[in-house]
Formats: structure tokens, C-alpha cells, sequence
């Protein structure tokens, strides 16, 4: 899963060249003034990145007309929506790489675009299709939650995961964001097969935990599947090899 590197760590030597480095990169954003200074500062990759954002932010509005229209040409918009997401995600690296560019925004700019389309976008397909009970609003609200305790980390503590020759790490601590298409693959089958709300219903059913059935109590056994989900994005002792 591609999430670009930060660049304003500091140096392996340790002795503060990386935060020379930080200094000079964010004079770049005090130099120039005007309303529009903020875009002319963007590099190619960030507006690779945004559009990633852009995916994740359409899939919500997609789920939203299809819970306003039953139509589900947009809720397959909405299940499509962060795959093409999760193709800027994989291009904004490349893109840098090739332009040989960075920049201060870029980093922040992936993680913020991430949360959108892999962690608001597939919580919100997933109470369109069926998840909605209250105790299953918590479950996913969890889930995002724990995506952007995941990414909050990932950008503070990258530094300190082993490299390779290449400065590439070897590994995530516990599961990348962009893991969750998993789930909205899974949904798309649902979807396909009809097994979502109004058709024939989410698999699994529910579970009473307290008070009667349809109750503040009740939650779809699949919505454990998220809560499994968000447990292994802010775990520390999964790693999960690089590819």
C-alpha cells in the first residue's frame, strides 16, 4: 500500500540536519502570499493525492443518493468509488518519484485523503447496505476512528520502522488503511447477491445483547468483522510485510 515517505525527519546522523531541512521547506509556504499561494505551492504528486480524496468524497455522496433514491447505480458508484481511490494512492508515490519532488503537504495530504476514501467511505457503504442498528453505528464509527489513530501514527513513527537499502520500511505496524477494499469487495458481493437491507438482508443476522429485539442493544454479527478489523489497524505487533 503506497504511503509516501515523510521529509522533515531528521537525519540518520542525528545531529538536527533534518530539521535545517524542515526549516527550509516550510519558508517555501511564508515566501509567497495571495489567496491562491497554498495551490501554487502543490507538486504534481499532491494533486495526484487529492484526487484520491476526491474518489473517497464522491463514494459518500453516492451512498447518500442511494439511501435518498434506493437506486443502486449509486451504490455500486459508491462500492467503485475508492478502488479508483486506491489507484491515485498507488500513483502519487510514482509520480513523486518520477519528478523527483517532495513536498511538506505531501505526506499529510495522503493520510487525510486515506481516511476519506478507506476509512469514512467503506463505513458508509457499509450502513447503506445494511449495518445500521446503533450499536453498529459505534462499531463503525469505531472503524474509522481507529483508520485515523493508524495514520496518525504511521506519519509520527515512520522514522523509526526498519528500512531497506532502497530507504523503503520493511514493514506496516499492523493493518494499512487501504487493507479495508478487502471489505468493500466483500460488500460488493453482498450487493450482487442481493444480500443487503431490503432484499434478502445482511448474512450472519443479529444478536440481542440487551433489551428486546430492534432495540439500542442489537448488532449484526458482520459488524464484527469491522471491529476485528479496526483492532488490527492500530495494532503494534502485526506487521505487515511491505510489497
Amino acid at each position: 500500500m503506497s504511503q509516501r515517505k515523510p521529509s522533515n525527519t531528521q537525519g540518520e546522523n542525528g545531529n538536527g540536519n533534518g530539521e535545517t531541512t524542515k526549516a527550509a521547506a516550510l519558508q517555501q509556504y511564508n515566501d509567497t502570499e495571495g489567496h491562491f499561494s497554498l495551490v501554487r505551492n502543490f507538486r504534481l504528486a499532491d494533486l495526484v493525492t487529492i484526487m484520491n480524496g476526491v474518489c473517497g468524497s464522491f463514494s459518500v455522496f453516492s451512498s447518500a443518493r442511494y439511501i435518498l433514491t434506493n437506486d443502486h447505480d449509486y451504490l455500486w458508484s459508491a462500492l467503485m468509488f475508492p478502488l479508483a481511490g486506491l489507484m491515485f494512492d498507488f500513483l502519487d508515490g510514482k509520480v513523486a518519484r518520477w519528478r523527483r519532488e517532495s513536498s511538506m503537504l505531501g505526506q499529510e495530504l495522503d493520510s487525510l485523503a486515506d481516511l476519506i476514501s478507506f476509512g469514512v467511505a467503506p463505513a458508509l457503504v457499509a450502513f447503506v447496505v445494511g449495518l445500521r442498528t446503533y450499536l453498529d453505528t459505534v462499531v463503525l464509527t469505531g472503524f474509522i476512528c481507529c483508520g485515523l489513530a493508524r495514520l496518525a501514527r504511521f506519519n509520527a513513527t515512520v522514522a523509526l520502522v526498519p528500512k531497506d537499502k532502497s530507504g523503503k520500511a520493511k514493514y506496516f505496524e499492523g493493518l494499512p488503511i487501504p487493507s479495508s477494499l478487502i471489505l468493500v469487495g466483500v460488500l460488493s458481493v453482498w450487493t450482487k447477491l442481493g444480500w443487503i437491507e431490503g432484499q434478502a438482508g445482511v448474512p450472519w443476522g443479529t444478536i440481542t445483547l440487551w433489551g428486546k429485539q430492534g432495540g439500542s442493544g442489537e448488532i449484526h454479527l458482520a459488524s464484527i468483522v469491522f471491529g476485528c478489523w479496526a483492532a488490527a489497524m492500530v495494532s503494534k505487533t502485526l506487521k505487515v510485510p511491505k510489497i
